[in-house]
């Protein structure tokens, strides 16, 4: 949060406990960092018809109620440098090396935590005057959400946030005043006030999101370009935003054969990772 103050971007991983709900910690749970989920390609790099969500991708919304991730990026299957000698991961899955050996392929959130690290440095290489905010709106208010053919939600905000990233779109938007809307991180730090972001859960375990008057709106009011800005947060009331038992929906299928706008798709199925325990530093299956 210091860093964030100080105009520092700061971009962390959601982490790798998907597809369960709640199960963004810290330090993506605070509304002063952009919080990276996992999307993959489905080894076809030439075809989009067939992306999709990572099944191992943590999900929001944060205990405070904030909705989480900010977005999602690719995180399946990308090559990073790794020190081979030392690392734990590199010495119990060799079978993931490249001829170079310190270059190893490998899935997860922290995968997808970099590609919009570069994304951010693209950003301020073209406007250095960026605040973390300012850089944070453009990312989001640029971001592809995942929608069937009746441009409706195809992923929940608590799995996809604003949507798969968009690099050159980031890049230019002029929109520069929607992120962290009604929050003020020095009195946050000071421990004068504490926010609460607007969703909150229903009796069934279901999620939803209120509007400033604290109104439930509709699951297509989520969409940016429906014009409601949900990455706000609120001054905490007193009370607990959860019931006892943080429940998702009972039941809950992964899409079939949704669309990204502009021709991107999302996969016919889903399964959560077979690794039992997956946490950012963790190992789980390519995807």
């Amino acid at each position: 949060m210091k860093l964030w103050q100080a105009g520092v971007v700061v971009v962390v991983s959601a982490g790798n406990w998907g597809p369960d709900a709640q199960s963004i910690t810290v330090p993506g749970n605070v509304p002063y960092v952009i919080t990276v989920g996992a999307m993959t390609n489905n080894y076809t790099a030439k075809t989009a018809n067939d992306d999709r969500l990572a099944s191992f991708s943590s999900t929001g919304p944060t205990y405070e109620g904030f909705v989480k991730p900010e977005l999602v990026a690719p995180g399946g299957h990308l090559i990073g440098v790794m020190d081979d000698g030392n690392h734990r991961i590199a010495k119990q899955h060799p079978e993931y090396a490249t001829a170079n050996d310190r270059l190893y392929t490998m899935s997860g959130t922290s995968q997808a935590a970099a590609v919009v690290s570069g994304a951010v440095a693209l950003m301020l290489q073209a406007q250095p005057a960026l605040t973390p905010d300012q850089v944070k709106c453009k990312l989001m208010s640029s971001a592809r959400p995942a929608v069937d053919g009746a441009h409706k939600l195809a992923y929940s905000v608590f799995q996809q946030g604003a949507g798969q990233i968009n690099v050159y779109d980031a890049v230019y938007s002029q929109n520069t005043t929607c992120a962290n809307v009604g929050l003020n991180i020095a009195a946050d730090l000071a421990g004068t006030k504490r926010y609460a972001g607007p969703a909150r859960q229903r009796a069934d375990g279901t999620y939803y999101i209120i509007d400033a008057l604290g109104n439930p709106i509709n699951q297509q009011g989520y969409l940016w370009n429906n014009g409601y800005l949900w990455n706000q947060g609120y001054l905490w009331s007193n009370g607990y935003l959860w019931p006892n038992g943080y429940l998702w929906a009972n039941g809950y299928l992964w899409p079939n054969g949704y669309l990204w706008p502009n021709g991107y798709l999302w996969p016919q199925n889903a399964t959560t990772s077979p690794t039992s325990v997956a946490g950012i530093n963790h190992w789980v299956e390519q995807e």
